[in-house]
């Protein structure tokens, strides 16, 4: 079986105004944490995953558990085209997985 690395970007932009709307951004946040997703920047979540199909199941739980506001953005890259990416301002944070050293085959 071949096995193509991607990753999937979560995007969103979620309402604050109330604390109700501070209690979903609250529970989505959590959700995407649980669900093995990192912080790349305040509102930009990645996950590694082993193919598109994966990509695609881990896609239609997110949109289950989606909050009733706002703006939620899903993309898939390969893995190949994430690593190509830039950092323009700042340092590189080694909190940021970029690599599939640790990636555990089942």
């Amino acid at each position: 079986m071949s096995y193509r690395f991607m990753r999937i970007l979560v995007m969103f932009d979620l309402p604050t105004l109330t604390s109700e709307d501070r209690k979903e951004y609250r529970n989505f946040r959590k959700y995407l944490i649980v669900s093995g997703f990192l912080m790349l920047q305040e509102s930009v979540y990645s996950k590694l995953v082993l193919n598109t199909t994966s990509a695609n199941l881990i896609m239609e739980h997110v949109r289950k558990n989606k909050p009733p506001s706002g703006s939620l953005f899903m993309l898939t890259v390969t893995e190949k085209q994430f690593s190509r990416m830039e950092i323009v301002v700042g340092d590189k944070q080694s909190e940021v997985i970029d690599s599939t050293e640790r990636v555990l085959m089942i």
